[in-house]
């Protein structure tokens, strides 16, 4: 009997690499400050006792560092084809991400953190000596404030980009 050749197998993909030109973009050096300083909020919160509203302000800010690192991830890979519907949308997805979420959600908690801070500013006196979580909570809104500034930079950057009709992230 005849020999029938075997069905072409899917095509190989490229090896892994770092897409350096994104690494050095203003989009990619205002991701690693999001991620940096988004980390720094969370933990934060985290690392102390909360109560109250601080259980959404630490799920948004949880929320939005996990998505804008992936995004990252896929930016820095090269990879965002890979993502259903939103990788032939890349820069709108980034877009989208960056200025309803990030900057929504990080002004959201950063609000929320300051409203703690400021019912707690009694614990600030010299003298006082029961545990006081004034510091932490005033820590984790001046980061979420710089962190939902940095998501407007970058969804004002992609927005820029967009309105040039460029289609990619760099």
């Amino acid at each position: 009997p005849p020999t029938v050749p075997p069905p072409p197998g899917p095509s190989a993909r490229g090896s892994l690499s770092l897409h350096r030109a994104y690494l050095r973009s203003p989009l990619g050096l205002l991701r690693l400050g999001q991620l940096a300083l988004g980390a720094a909020f969370w933990v934060t919160v985290a690392a102390h006792k909360y109560e109250g509203a601080a259980h959404f302000a630490l799920f948004a800010a949880v929320l939005v560092w996990l998505l804008t690192l992936a995004l990252f991830g896929l930016s820095l890979l090269g990879r965002w084809e890979l993502v259903p519907w939103l990788g032939s949308r890349w820069l709108l997805t980034n877009l989208v991400h960056d200025l309803a979420l990030g900057v929504g959600l990080y002004a959201a908690a950063t609000g929320i953190m300051g409203h703690k801070a400021k019912q707690r500013s009694f614990c600030n006196l010299p003298g006082y000596s029961q545990h006081c979580l004034y510091s932490a909570y005033l820590s984790a809104s001046i980061c979420g404030g710089i962190t939902a500034c940095l998501y407007l930079f970058s969804g004002l950057y992609c927005l820029s980009r967009r309105c040039q009709d460029q289609r990619d992230i760099i």
